[in-house]
């Protein structure tokens, strides 16, 4: 609605004020040589996109300036004195009304002043330039400080108490800031400032993601950030935002960072003891014991390794397995989705993991006839009947 009513008004004002500015100039004879003003103005609108100025706003600033000079801008600032404060009143309002409404204002301001320097049509008020210029840099300090607001309230965000996982909160205010500005910056004509936006709030989720404690959370604080930085990569994959191509990337190694944490967490659960047992027979090879003599050592001999086996028949594994699906599927969150893509990276872990386990026992133990009571077969054939009876 603000938006409307801004363009409404924006359109109403340049042809009063175009008018009022032609017949001051023919009354009072007050037209003059702007040659030089024109030629400047042409320069500029042709060279910006390489101009040096810090910004195209400073540009602006600074080629107002110059016509606050002129007596037909001096005149018409007498005659709509209370144009400017009225407008600034009514950006106020709008920023009441919604909190990112300044992002609204911002372009239509910036696509206003465009239009009417780019206009072929009759030149546009050089007063209404200046107190448009002006209402524009007001609107750009107020989007500043609405993304610096947001960002302090992003990085600032704590996981609710209770939490068992899912989105959090900071990531869902990025997202639904993402959303409004790329509907208001749609058909803009600029979005220098909203790209800077995009990554100083990219940058604050991010750092509120990893500053997540696991004293704050009541699960695995690992599974938390693989989901919220596997949402942000979907997201920004479904939004295509240039800018924010290297933090997509980021996102997705971060997802897959955290997933394998995760899974590492959790897969040392099915064969606990048996992985301790062997994680200390590769401790001592790696001490210099040759590997053959591995079983003279009274922790490691062949006795103690078939009392840890002993502990694993193979429907206990499968039972275990079974538990640990559940726990997973307990807190993982249904809207993401990622329960088979966890399991399945845990079946692909604990394969190799049986896969080392058995050349441990080959190397170590050789000629012993000690096996694990499961074999290959029987471990994926484990998955897949917990997988299709879930």
């Amino acid at each position: 609605v603000s938006k409307q009513m801004l363009d409404q008004v924006l359109r109403e004002l340049q042809p009063l004020c175009t008018a009022e500015q032609q017949f001051i100039e023919k009354f009072f004879h007050l037209s003059q040589n702007t040659t030089g003003l024109q030629e400047m103005e042409v320069s500029m609108r042709t060279s910006w996109p390489q101009h040096q100025c810090s910004s195209p706003f400073n540009c602006l600033l600074f080629f107002f300036n110059l016509r606050l000079e002129d007596p037909t801008t001096r005149l018409l600032s007498e005659i709509f004195s209370s144009l400017e404060p009225e407008l600034r009143g009514f950006l106020v309002v709008c920023n009441k009304i919604h909190p990112f409404s300044c992002l609204q204002v911002l372009v239509t301001l910036n696509d206003s002043i465009f239009e009417m320097w780019g206009s072929s049509s009759a030149p546009p008020s050089s007063f209404l330039n200046t107190v448009l210029g002006n209402m524009l840099l007001l609107a750009k300090s107020s989007f500043n400080k609405c993304i610096g607001t947001l960002c302090k309230e992003i990085e600032e965000a704590k996981a609710p108490s209770k939490m068992k996982g899912g989105i959090l909160p900071s990531v869902s205010r990025f997202e639904e800031f993402v959303n409004f500005s790329e509907e208001a910056f749609r058909t803009a004509q600029r979005r220098g400032e909203l790209d800077k936006a995009h990554l100083r709030l990219a940058d604050s989720v991010f750092s509120s993601i990893n500053s997540l404690s696991s004293a704050s959370l009541k699960v695995n604080t690992d599974m938390v950030m693989m989901e919220n930085f596997h949402h942000i990569h979907c997201f920004l994959c479904q939004k295509k935002i240039h800018c924010l191509e290297g933090k997509k990337r980021e996102a997705k190694e971060r997802y897959s960072e955290h997933m394998e944490k995760y899974v590492i967490k959790y897969l040392g659960q099915p064969l606990e003891k048996l992985n301790h047992f062997f994680e200390g027979v590769k401790a001592r090879v790696a001490q210099g014991v040759k590997e053959e003599e591995v079983s003279f050592q009274l922790a490691y001999s062949k006795q103690e390794l078939r009392k840890v086996i002993e502990r694993y028949p193979g429907k206990e594994v499968k039972r275990a397995l079974e538990t640990l699906y559940r726990k997973i599927h307990k807190y993982l969150s249904p809207e993401e989705n990622l329960l088979p893509v966890v399991w399945h990276a845990m079946e692909q872990k604990l394969i190799r993991q049986y896969q080392e386990l058995e050349n441990l026992i080959q190397r170590c133990y050789a000629g012993s006839g000690i096996t694990m009571d499961f074999t290959m077969e029987d471990l994926l054939n484990y998955f897949n009947s917990i997988t299709l009876s879930n």
